[in-house]
């Protein structure tokens, strides 16, 4: 299933679907309904084409007004999605380039200690939270993407999962995708190209450190909901709004059998 997941695109990386996984109590996660890529600031016009036929009803843009700005997503003529946005003047990075050092080690360290964040980030949590009441919805496909399609859309997608059951197994399977799905190689060489004006050069291993994904990084993030919070549960109702009616509604939309 690993495979059929992933939607080949020549300019968007990391495109791929994130339904279809099993769920506590019986059935499954509804498949091509729910994508999840990095942007679309290099998308061709083929890919335009291909991104049209997906019929995505919601694009849920996790970036920056400042990454936003600076790579604005290439949307097919007449794109009828309505795309949601949160306002966010900080000015902040994506969260591998604030990370990124130009050795393997220290960039791996800044990366775990941005997953521990990651959970209380304010314009994230805010987007996560109306993305997984619009999800309840059932009013179409929907689309999740950030800047490298790993780790913002990694936890948001993972909130999800959660909330519809998911085993976490599974949901680390889902976020290591990210390391082979598509070509790696060049999503490596588009992520080379986003943090070389920060930092010059920067070491081979470092480059393929900042632009993976390891299980250590969303466990640091499930550790930090279940500090604060006592479980990531409870972290849901808190913080995302997710209570047992938001819950019922996400499933009978988006789970079959």
């Amino acid at each position: 299933m690993a495979n059929d997941r992933v939607v080949d695109f020549t300019g968007i990386h990391n495109f791929r679907d994130y339904g279809g996984y099993a769920v506590e109590g019986g059935g499954a996660v509804r498949r091509d309904v729910l994508w999840r890529s990095g942007q679309h600031f290099d998308a061709s016009d083929e890919d335009l084409g291909r991104l049209e036929s997906l019929s995505i009803a919601h694009v849920f843009d996790l970036r920056s007004d400042r990454e936003r700005a600076s790579h604005p997503c290439r949307r097919p003529a007449g794109f009828g999605a309505q795309v949601h946005t949160v306002a966010d003047d900080s000015g902040n990075h994506a969260p591998h380039v604030s990370s990124a050092r130009r050795d393997a080690e220290t960039t791996r360290a800044n990366m775990v200690r941005s997953y521990a964040g990651m959970p209380y980030r304010p314009l994230l949590v805010a987007m996560v939270r109306n993305m997984i009441d619009r999800l309840a919805s059932g009013d179409g496909a929907s689309l999740v993407n950030c800047m490298a399609g790993k780790d913002r859309t990694g936890f948001a997608v993972a909130m999800v999962h959660h909330a519809l059951g998911v085993h976490y197994d599974d949901i680390v399977a889902d976020y290591l995708l990210t390391n082979t799905a598509g070509n790696p190689e060049e999503r490596i060489a588009a992520g080379m190209r986003s943090v070389s004006s920060l930092l010059g050069d920067i070491e081979h291993e470092a480059l393929h450190v900042l632009m993976g994904v390891e299980p250590e990084y969303l466990a640091t993030a499930w550790q930090a909901m279940q500090d604060s919070h006592g479980s990531v549960d409870a972290y849901q109702a808190d913080m995302l709004g997710v209570d047992n009616a938001l819950r019922d509604r996400l499933r009978a939309a988006l789970l079959e059998g």
